[in-house]
């Protein structure tokens, strides 16, 4: 048995704006994959590398980073966003590495030793289920009047959230109870309703947490329509996150608050942020 076990899938197109290497997914990835390597520090992992019609550097940049008895490479023909997530469900529901998994996307950046900080969380608590490394920036300016549990823990306190994006962390037993449903974003579910239905259940009437608007209508109803059999007839389900962000999706627009990732970056690389909006201010909590 090992620690964690995880799927990570990669695609060598780019999409939206990174907050660096906008350019060069490569190196891009890179970034990326090395910062989750730190992130996981002793931990022992399995590790599937699904790679979307990457080209045989990608097969290089992952064996250069974990032994040969820690991964397995997984090559796929472009198939797209929707089937490589199916696809991770496939992996991690199935294997028998361990009792937590992971999904991991390529465009996250990671703190050091993050993975280490959220494996001791859950394994600490009995209760939590799934947790993200990445304080979303719409956990501030999609819900409003939303109660939280807080739990100071290793350096962080964690909180509970509405919903994530894709990258996460699970409990192998929480992951088989709710497959069906996460199945759904790969039918054309949105990550965003696909959470709401597992965490908020009659939350989801709750108008000072979700105020009345276009935006929050559409998403309501995404949320019934993929999610009504999860909402009536199964339990309500905690997601947590860390505040400050162990992580940050690499969008521009959608850095983690408070952490100056910047500086991380270039810490990092060694180099300067490539982009022209590469400023602190970007970083700040919305």
């Amino acid at each position: 048995m090992v620690d964690l076990a995880i799927a990570y899938r990669i695609y060598p197109g780019i999409s939206k704006t990174p907050a660096a290497s906008a350019n060069d997914k490569f190196t891009m990835s890179r970034l990326c994959l090395q910062s989750f390597k730190r992130a996981l520090g002793a931990l022992r992992v399995k590790v599937w590398a699904i790679l979307d019609g990457c080209p045989p550097a990608y097969d290089d940049l992952f064996r250069s980073q974990f032994k040969e008895d820690e991964l397995e490479i997984v090559h796929l023909n472009r198939v797209g966003n929707l089937p490589t997530f199916s696809l991770q469900i496939d992996l991690l529901t199935r294997q028998t590495e361990s009792d937590l998994v992971y999904f991991a996307e390529d465009d996250y950046f990671y703190l050091p030793d993050s993975l280490v900080k959220m494996v001791a969380f859950i394994r600490s608590n009995r209760d939590v289920e799934f947790v993200t490394p990445y304080d979303h920036p719409a956990n501030y300016d999609l819900v409003g009047g939303e109660r939280h549990r807080i739990m100071p823990f290793v350096g962080h306190h964690w909180r509970t959230a509405s919903s994530t994006c894709l990258t996460f962390l699970a409990s192998k037993e929480a992951l088989v109870n709710v497959e069906r449903h996460m199945r759904t974003y790969s039918r054309g579910n949105s990550d965003g309703s696909m959470w709401l239905a597992l965490t908020q259940k009659f939350g989801l009437f709750n108008l000072q947490v979700h105020p009345p608007g276009l935006r929050t209508f559409k998403l309501w109803i995404k949320t019934w329509l993929w999610g009504y059999r999860q909402i009536l007839f199964d339990r309500t389900h905690q997601l947590w996150c860390p505040i400050p962000s162990l992580s940050t999706h690499m969008e521009v627009t959608c850095l983690a608050p408070v952490v100056d990732w910047y500086a991380e970056f270039e810490a990092d690389s060694g180099k300067k942020c490539d982009l022209p909006a590469c400023s602190s201010s970007n970083s700040e909590k919305p």
